[in-house]
């Protein structure tokens, strides 16, 4: 009798790990000041839980979205938008060349292991996100920036199971801070 107990211990333990949801956390991120805007630098750390690394790994491509918006609060009016950028990656396997491939617009990426990809996937450096031009030294501005899957690009079949499983989601968490052109420090955030 007690061995069946035992067994059922061990799986309450083992299959939730199997089954985790994943998360992509920000790490940090910083806008400098580069010759005419402002560039954003920033780490995430990406894991996709199990559900959808078996499924990457099995050819089913997975698509993100980097998002990043700077607005200025307004006390008589809503936010102004200042400035966004939105850009796409694709994450596949090529059972071929038993390779993972990170595509972003034009660029392809290959490399040996998942952990690899997300690493590249996880790190941005010197992305133009506002010209000079378009914000004003000694104003606020608040800086948002989010990496998250899109579970829209997912083949149909998925997306339904997505909805109920929540093995096929990603906890995306959105980093906020408040960013002052001009002043030294100003421009960066970390969790």
């Amino acid at each position: 009798m007690r061995w069946p107990l035992w067994l059922l211990v061990l799986a309450l333990f083992v299959l939730p790990a199997a089954s985790r949801a994943g998360a992509i956390e920000p790490v940090s991120a910083r806008l400098i000041a580069g010759d005419d805007a402002y560039l954003l630098s920033a780490e995430f750390k990406v894991d996709l839980g199990a559900h959808l690394e078996e499924a990457v790994s099995r050819g089913v491509p997975l698509y993100f979205l980097l998002e990043f918006d700077l607005t200025r609060n307004r006390w008589y009016w809503v936010n102004e938008h200042i400035a966004g950028k939105t850009i796409n990656y694709r994450l596949s396997y090529d059972a071929l060349t038993r390779q993972y491939r990170l595509a972003s617009g034009g660029l392809y990426q290959s490399f040996a292991t998942l952990g690899e990809a997300l690493r590249v996937m996880g790190r941005v450096f010197a992305l133009p996100v506002v010209g000079k031009g378009e914000v004003k030294a000694g104003d606020v501005y608040q800086a948002a920036l989010r990496l998250s899957l899109d579970r829209q690009q997912l083949p149909k079949p998925f997306q339904v199971d997505a909805i109920a499983n929540s093995g096929w989601q990603v906890d995306a968490q959105t980093l906020r801070w408040q960013f002052m052109p001009g002043t030294p420090g100003s421009g960066a955030a970390s969790k």
